[in-house]
């Protein structure tokens, strides 16, 4: 690791670098397209996301690259982010204090419920725990342009989850566990609905005071950073079991 990082950054790095190759052990990546970015330490306008070329498993704690809001790079390297992650993780990351890790995926039935104009289901168990905590952004194309980010942000409002219809979704939290931990509620939900669809007959609906409680709940856990953390170290050990060291100088 680089005596240039504090402590908090190497920190951070591999923690980044862990949630990149989560998301594709669980086969939630979109080839070498999409993001997760962390706010730096102390550094409000700045963050780390991956090097545009770079597969998931091929992210490290060295190659991740250091951008601005605005999309500038910091970092000293030959690589280069890809510049559809600035519109939306950019601003994200410039307008709201309370997310530092935010994560963007694709996968084929997050994508399904993004489709579907009722966006996602409250009444199974992992759509219960998003009641009312889902922004909606219409599509206007590929995430490239400045003048769609205050529209984003405006589909966010306070809220942690923003389904970019007809696209994907986009995740944030207060750091990378609660990030990941918020993403897979999000990913079981649209797995279930969708798996739902399959079945003939009528869904069993909740009401929206057991809907509210739940989410309430639920939010309270991922709040809750020590379970957040535990989940995510779960999920890392349960890879280096499987995979052995994720880089060169990985300690297992």
């Amino acid at each position: 690791m680089s005596d240039l990082w504090s402590a908090d950054e190497t920190k951070l790095r591999i923690q980044l670098a862990e949630c990149y190759h989560l998301i594709d052990y669980f086969g939630w990546t979109e080839m070498i397209f999409n993001h997760i970015s962390v706010r730096l330490p102390g550094e409000p306008k700045r963050y780390l996301v991956n090097a545009f070329g770079l597969n998931y498993d091929e992210v490290t704690p060295e190659n991740l690259l250091i951008v601005d809001a605005d999309g500038h790079i910091i970092s000293n390297s030959a690589n280069k982010p890809n510049p559809a992650g600035f519109a939306l993780h950019g601003s994200i990351h410039g307008a709201r204090n309370d997310i530092h890790c935010v994560i963007h995926t694709h996968t084929n039935a997050v994508c399904a419920v993004a489709m579907k104009e009722q966006g996602f289901s409250h009444d199974n168990f992992y759509g219960a725990q998003l009641f009312e905590r889902v922004g909606y952004h219409d599509f206007e194309g590929i995430t490239l342009y400045d003048d769609e980010r205050p529209r984003m942000l405006a589909s966010l409002g306070n809220k942690h989850v923003l389904v970019l219809r007809n696209h994907g979704v986009a995740v944030g939290g207060a750091d990378v566990p609660r990030a990941f931990f918020l993403l897979w509620i999000v990913q079981r939900a649209a797995e279930i609905q969708c798996q739902t669809g399959m079945i003939p007959g009528k869904d069993i609906t909740l009401s929206d005071e057991i809907r509210r409680r739940c989410a309430q709940d639920a939010e309270g856990v991922i709040a809750n950073s020590q379970a957040a953390q535990k989940m995510f170290d779960a999920a890392v050990r349960k890879i280096r079991k499987e995979r052995g060291p994720l880089w060169a100088g990985d300690q297992v």
